[in-house]
Order: structure tokens, then sequence, then C-alpha cells
């Protein structure tokens, strides 16, 4: 068995560190994984705790990545059976369940699958989100906060939605194995989104390491990576991970396109625009497989998943609000919207972020200005 306090710490396969806790819950997360199992004694947070946290905010959310980091490349210095212990499943499963009642409870519900998928097509005038501005009048600090921002999924780029593919079945299962292969390069390591995301990190001279940006990445960010995780780890959310996959495919492609202009803008190389425009193509067949193949099917196979289709739109759309209004009101006011700031030598520096960086009421801009 490989052990991950084995594998190196350089280059873009690099397992991360442990992140730097952030409250009770995180705090007994962290410590428990320093130690080595099976058992070590050290009591986990209960049913009090997790109630007293909020589901959205930093401490759980920071938790639960971690937890859920486990099914990923791990942790440098944590021992790989962590993965399945007992006592750590149960605490993850519990701050699950708080978090995905406060997203329940933070939507408007409903089963209309159709119209929920249009109104992503809509983008209404005076729209504003963090790629229209980034766009428009951003800045190369914001611009390179953004991209430390999304590194947090984009260097995991298709992984949380692999989880959906043993979920699936018949015309459902070969359509999204056909997305997915587009994400992991269609054979090319090199043509990876992942690795096509780590070269405009390097370009923009950011850090490219797996994990390297969740210590600076404050709740809005982190809970719109947990939630990927959580549609996709549970077999009773597929419907929603199909919705929110879909929801992300629909709403990338004029993301992307914004997204380019503002590199080519902010003077960022062919390296750094080659993730974006490659994006600008790619999910705009994406989009069309999601909704018809992949959704149509499940729909006929399982009509009962429409409310759960729809929830993950829904999701998805309320989170990438909160980040959107993370980023701008803490941009607008030439603060940092991370925990804290990039340092870059040709850029002024913003202001320092107040800590802890507070949690945002939901913001309704439009269906696409989160991106």
């Amino acid at each position: 068995m490989i052990d991950e306090r084995e594998i190196p710490v350089t280059g873009r396969a690099a397992v991360p560190a442990l992140p730097a806790p952030r409250g009770v819950l995180s705090q007994a997360v962290v410590q428990t994984l320093r130690s080595t199992p099976p058992p070590t004694g050290r009591p986990l947070p209960g049913d009090r705790d997790i109630t007293a946290a909020d589901p959205a905010g930093d401490d759980l959310q920071l938790a639960l990545h971690t937890c859920q980091e486990l099914h990923y490349r791990g942790y440098r210095d944590v021992h790989p059976d962590w993965e399945w212990d007992p006592a750590l499943h149960r605490l993850r499963h519990a701050m699950e369940d708080a978090y995905l009642a406060h997203l329940r409870d933070s939507v408007p519900g409903g089963d209309d699958v159709t119209t929920t998928l249009d109104d992503l097509l809509t983008e209404h005038p005076g729209t504003r989100g963090p790629t229209h501005h980034l766009r428009d009048h951003g800045h190369l600090w914001q611009l390179r906060e953004y991209a430390a921002h999304r590194s947090v999924y984009h260097l995991k780029e298709a992984d949380p939605h692999a989880f959906l593919l043993p979920r699936l079945h018949g015309r459902a299962k070969t359509a999204l194995a056909a997305v997915e292969n587009d994400e992991y390069g269609a054979g090319r390591p090199e043509r990876l989104h992942s690795a096509l995301y780590a070269d405009l990190l390097d370009d923009l001279g950011l850090d490219t390491r797996y994990g390297a940006y969740v210590d600076a990445a404050p709740a809005p960010t982190l809970a719109t990576v947990t939630m990927m995780t959580l549609f996709g780890i549970r077999r009773t959310l597929r419907g929603a991970m199909a919705g929110h996959f879909a929801a992300a495919e629909i709403t990338t492609a004029p993301a992307a396109r914004r997204m380019a202009a503002a590199l080519h803008r902010l003077g960022a190389g062919p390296r750094a625009r080659l993730f974006y425009t490659e994006h600008i193509e790619a999910d705009a067949v994406h989009e069309q497989v999601l909704r018809h193949d992949v959704i149509g099917a499940l729909r006929t196979d399982e009509p009962h998943l429409d409310a759960d289709i729809v929830f993950g739109v829904q999701a998805t759309t309320l989170l990438e609000d909160r980040l959107a209004a993370h980023l701008l009101d803490h941009w607008d006011t030439g603060r940092t919207s991370l925990r804290r700031p990039l340092h870059h030598p040709t850029d002024p520096p913003p202001e320092p972020a107040h800590e802890p960086v507070s949690d945002h009421e939901p913001v309704r801009l439009s269906p696409q200005a989160g991106r």
C-alpha cells in the first residue's frame, strides 16, 4: 500500500498539507488526522457542535472539505486509512446533513426541469458578475485572486462529477462518460482541463500545486466545491449532481468568453487564455449533451428525480451568487477577497481582509452572474 506520507511534496502531482483550522470543527478534524489510526481515542465533535456551527461558515466548510479530500488525493503526513475511518465518516455525514438542509432551505425548490434550465440561458441587461467586472475594468490583482479562488475546484476538474458515473446506466452513462472524456483530455494528459488550469496559474505567477490556495479560500469558495462532492458521493443525490453539472456547463461558455477577454486585456499569455478558449467550444457542446442525453435519459428512466435535478441547479446558482457577492463586495472597496492577499511585484496589493471573512446572505444577481 502506498503511504501518502512518502509521496513527494513538489510539482503538480504533490499531495497537499493539512489546512490551518478555523474553529472547533476544523480544529478537531485536523488534529485527528495528524494521528495514526486506528484507534486514537481522540473525541470528535458531536451533534451539538455541528448544530451550533454555521453550515455555510468557514469552520464547518473547512472541516467538511478536509474530510471530503480524503476521497481525492488525501494529505501529506496523513495516514491513508483515515479515508474509511467510521468515526470520521459519521462526523462528515453529520456535517453534510447540516449543509444539505441549509441548501434545501435556501432555494425555492420545484420540479419544472425545463423552465429551470431555460432560465440559465437568459442573461438580463445590466448583469454584473465577477467575470463581467474582470472583462470590463478589473485589475490584475483581482484576476489573480479569481484564479486562486477557482483553483480549489479546477485543479481537480471533473473529478467530483466522476462519482456520478456508476449511479447512471444506459444512454445517460455513455453521454456523461463522453463529457468526462473531454474534461480529462481525451487521452492526452497535457489536455486535461486540470492541467490547462495549472498552466493558467503558472502564466499568472501563481502556485500550481493541488490545494495550494485552500487556506486562502473563504467559505463561499469552499462551499461551491463541498457541494459538488456531497452531490457526487451520495447516490441519493444523483439527480442533484446531474442538475449541478448541467447548470455549470450551461453557464460556463459565456463566462469563459468574458474571462478570455479579461485575460487578453490584462496581458496574460496564450497558456493562460487556452483554458478558457477551450471551454468556450467544449462546454457549448457539453451543455447540449448534459441537457438532452444525460438529464433527458435520467428523467425518462427515473422521473421521480425531477425535483432533485431542479434542486441541483438552484443550489449551484445560490452558491455562485454568494461567491459573486463576496468577490464584488471586496473588490469594490479595494480589499482582497481571499483570507490573505496574494503578492505580485507589478501590482499594488489590496487592503488586507478582516478576519474572519464574513459569510454573505444569498444575493440574486442573475442566473449567470456568479460566473
